[in-house]
This record gives structure tokens, C-alpha cells and sequence, in this order.
């Protein structure tokens, strides 16, 4: 099982999924409600997850819908029956899942369409966890991040030492740039950034080192 981190009442679980070790996201409260968010891949093991966690799923939420963070979304709604929240500027993107895993020929089953539609600020609350959405396109034309108690959810905005890349269709350099200033650099430097790959980090660490901030 994954570690856990807490975040004041909050915990967070971070696993890799799939060939392009793209990192679900589980976050909880104290009463074990709470959300999964960018289930990319490895839905069996996801699922072990969350029961040992002992959480109990409220929603799927997508930070974006590049084939590499929806892969497990269908049978994940499916086993725990709960609804998938996606910003309609990425529906595009979601639609073509399959198409864009059949590029890299890997397998990939394509997600029947979002239930409901986040928008910039919509608060989500699973007992005494609260996320708020924060629009931050650039990467992928929906791009949302997910803002808790002392953490973040970033999906591919921010990396330890990068940025997200904007040379995919709907990318866009200067807008993930000034959406970073926006969204992320404007949180306490101890803020937790729990990103789309690779390990997690500090928004003051990259504010100090990463070069493609400055």
C-alpha cells in the first residue's frame, strides 16, 4: 500500500499507474470520505487502495483528460458507483482517450462520458475534506488543480524541477506559465504539491529551484 501523507485534517495517497507512471491521487478526511482523482491506469490495484485505506470514494475528479489519467476511470466508477467531474474545455480531449493510448499502442478502455462539469472555484466536500478547483489551462485547454489544506493536486501543471509541456494540441506556453503565477506560486512555499508524475514536492522549492519559473 502506499504511504500516506497528512495535510491538517486531510490525508493523501500518491501510486504510480500504467506505462507512463502517471500518479492517482487519493485524498480522505478524518471521516474517511473523500475523492480519487486522475485514475490513470491499474484499476484492480487502485481499488486494493481504497479499501485498505478504508476510504470511502465520493467522485472521480480529473485534473485533465489526457489518455494517460482517465485509463481506469470506467471500471473505477463502475465498482464504486460514484460520478466523474471533468471542465467541458477538456471533453475533447476525453473523447479521443482511445485514440491518443492507440498512438502509443497501448491498450486503454475508453471511459463512457463525465457526469458533471467543474468550473473556476467549485468547492468539493467529502465530510470534513474540502478541495477547491482552480483552473489552470496551458497543458491541456481544462486543466483544473484541486487545492486542499496545505497540499495541491496539480496533475501536469507543476513537476519537481518542470512544467507541464504545452507542445500537445490545446497547449498553450504562455498560459501555463501565467497560471502558475496565478494559481500555484501565490500558496505558502510549505504547500505539498502532489503532482501528475514523478515524486511529489514544495511550491517554495520550486519557486526557488525550478528553472523554468523564472
Amino acid at each position: 500500500m502506499s504511504p500516506s501523507f497528512a495535510h491538517g485534517t486531510a490525508r493523501v495517497w500518491s501510486t504510480p499507474t500504467g506505462p507512463l507512471q502517471e500518479n492517482a491521487v487519493l485524498v480522505a478526511g478524518t471521516e474517511g470520505k473523500g475523492f480519487l482523482i486522475d485514475p490513470g491506469d491499474d484499476a484492480d490495484p487502485l481499488l486494493a487502495l481504497i479499501r485498505s485505506a478504508g476510504v470511502s470514494v465520493q467522485g472521480i475528479l480529473l485534473t485533465h483528460a489526457h489518455f494517460d489519467h482517465i485509463g481506469a476511470v470506467q471500471p473505477l466508477r463502475e465498482a464504486l458507483e460514484v460520478p466523474v467531474w471533468l471542465h467541458p474545455a477538456d471533453r475533447s480531449l476525453y473523447d479521443l482517450g482511445a485514440a491518443s493510448a492507440a498512438r502509443w499502442n497501448l491498450p486503454f478502455v475508453q471511459p463512457a462520458p463525465p457526469d458533471h462539469a467543474i468550473a473556476q472555484d467549485q468547492v468539493f466536500q467529502a465530510g470534513d475534506l474540502v478541495l477547491k478547483a482552480r483552473e489552470l489551462p496551458g497543458h491541456a485547454p481544462g486543466h483544473v488543480v484541486f487545492v486542499g489544506e496545505g497540499f495541491v493536486v496539480a496533475g501536469d501543471t507543476l513537476f519537481m524541477g518542470g512544467i507541464g509541456r504545452t507542445d500537445l494540441p490545446g497547449g498553450n506556453h504562455p498560459q501555463l506559465l501565467a497560471g502558475l503565477q496565478r494559481e500555484l506560486l501565490s500558496l505558502p512555499d510549505d504547500t505539498a504539491v502532489y503532482p501528475g508524475h514523478g515524486p511529489r514536492t514544495l511550491v517554495g522549492h520550486e519557486r526557488r529551484t525550478n528553472s523554468f519559473l523564472r
